[in-house]
């Protein structure tokens, strides 16, 4: 059977509200994957196009939402983390390559905080990956990518850490 945005929505609120923590963060994003391997489903979200950032739910009690992101051309974000907020990053097609870094300085003041590479990895169609609250990544596209997001809250409203890359 075919996913769609409210069974997805719908699973996600039940999922997040017999655990929020890290672990049942894991759930959702597993159940993420599930519909991102759904053609239908991915078809369904992506049909007429999309803007690089459009919010296809938001939950009004628990307040995370479930966007869509469509990038037709290269695009690299720098080093960022969601501030007190989680995300999960859920390739539907094209490829993200993600590098994830270790923390050396945290921003302070207005400033950036310093950041070392840790690892990267690519996010291919079907994967979803959970950055919980502080984990400093930054995507790399290639070329046309479409992803489903999900937040823990709508990180419109949220300020984020910002971060410079520093060797070692």
């Amino acid at each position: 059977m075919t996913m769609t945005l409210d069974a997805l929505a719908r699973e996600c609120r039940t999922l997040l509200l017999a655990d929020a923590s890290p672990a049942g963060r894991a759930q959702v994003a597993a159940l993420l994957g599930r519909a991102l391997r759904d053609a239908e489903f991915v078809r369904t979200q992506f049909a007429g196009g999309m803007p690089e950032r459009k919010i296809l739910y938001e939950d009004r009690d628990l307040g995370f939402c479930i966007l869509g992101h469509e990038y037709h051309d290269a695009k690299e974000g720098g080093p960022h983390d969601h501030g007190p907020s989680w995300a999960i990053y859920g390739q539907a097609e094209g490829e993200t390559m993600m590098t994830d870094f270790v923390v050396v300085q945290p921003p302070v003041a207005g400033m950036a905080g310093k950041v070392r590479r840790a690892h990267s990895y690519a996010l291919r169609p079907g994967d979803a990956h959970l950055y919980n609250e502080g984990a400093v990544h930054a995507p790399t596209r290639s070329g046309p990518t479409r992803l489903i997001r999900i937040e823990g809250r709508n990180l419109e409203k949220v300020a984020r850490g910002k971060y410079e890359v520093v060797a070692g």
